[in-house]
């Protein structure tokens, strides 16, 4: 009988320490620093999902590249003149498509400005469309969206129809229609253009997200305590439904930098004497057989700039997502 009531009694003890126990001999120190699999933070707290996704992304290699791309990019559209000392617009006819030379490692255009000092000045155009369009759409579908999926209703069959209409124009053809009867010289216009016909794809993102997240037992027992429908969408749904939100926005800025290039190459977006990489390859498509450098070069920054976007969406999209852990 002793016997038993010992064992007993070391059974029974493991109900107080024996999880620490187990988890020292797994190699946890007391602090909680290492983190195991299951998803636990320091101390045995659960990691949330943000704090999931930037763990992964900190040990994504194509999210370092694209990210340290992005980056220069920014820093270079912000003070271009770090990296370019010359002037974008000062051009000398005599030098017109030379190639590279001594200080203007990129030739000269058709007009004879410095192809280098363009393409890095363009950067500024591009960065500064795609992250107020992508700021613009993210808004507008996003608040659109989360209306008609929390409310439901006649408010979301109308939204949908909308949506459909939306979904229905040609982007390129529907920038050639609106885009050419405009004459202001500024970003505006072209930005407004991309928010217009933009905002839909967002907009059924946050929908689903919303329907989806206002159905979690966490939203239901806020409605029966009380909480009012702003508090319930600002505090408790808007956190849980706006990743997707996050990774669609992160791609599709990649994608309105090259539909602002395409614009300005058509003539109906940016106009001269505006410095962008859609008017400079619109100006160098003619001379692509005599002077191919002068189209390599900006059409080369628009293509990566693009790309590093695309990536860093691709490995957000990764890391929020957890089906694919």
């Amino acid at each position: 009988m002793p016997e038993q009531y010992e064992s007993e009694g070391a059974i029974s003890s493991t109900g107080m320490g024996g999880a620490m126990d187990l988890a020292v001999s797994e190699g946890e120190t007391l602090e909680g620093t290492p983190r195991g699999p299951g998803g636990t933070g320091p101390a045995g707290r659960p990691r949330s999902l943000w704090s999931d996704a930037w763990r992964d992304l900190r040990r994504n290699p194509v999210f370092i590249v694209s990210a340290l791309v992005i980056l220069f990019l920014v820093v270079i559209s912000l003070w271009p003149s770090l990296i370019a000392s010359g002037n974008p617009l000062k051009c000398d006819l005599a030098k017109a498509q030379e190639g590279s030379q001594p200080g203007h490692p990129f030739g000269y255009d058709g007009q004879g400005c410095d192809v280098y000092t363009r393409t890095v000045y363009g950067t500024r155009i591009s960065i500064s469309v795609g992250v107020l369009a992508t700021l613009g759409v993210a808004l507008l579908g996003s608040v659109l969206g989360g209306l008609a999926g929390y409310f439901g209703g006649g408010w979301d069959s109308l939204m949908s129809r909308i949506t459909d209409i939306f979904f229905a124009i040609p982007v390129v053809l529907g920038g050639l229609v609106l885009l050419s009867v405009v004459t202001s010289n500024t970003i505006w216009p072209v930005i407004g253009f991309i928010v217009l016909l933009g905002w839909t794809q967002v907009y059924r993102i946050a929908r689903g997200s919303v329907i989806t997240a206002k159905q979690n037992d966490y939203v239901q027992a806020a409605r029966a305590l009380g909480a009012s429908d702003s508090r319930i969408l600002l505090r408790h749904i808007t956190p849980n439904a706006v990743a997707p939100v996050i990774v669609v926005s992160t791609i599709a800025l990649g994608t309105y930098i090259a539909l602002e290039a395409t614009l300005s190459y058509l003539g109906v977006g940016l106009k001269p004497p505006t410095v962008s990489w859609g008017i400079d390859i619109s100006a160098a498509s003619p001379y692509i057989r005599n002077a191919p450098h002068m189209l390599l070069w900006p059409a080369g920054a628009l293509a990566v700039t693009v790309l590093a976007f695309i990536m860093l969406g691709d490995a957000v999209r990764d890391a929020l997502d957890p089906k694919l852990r």
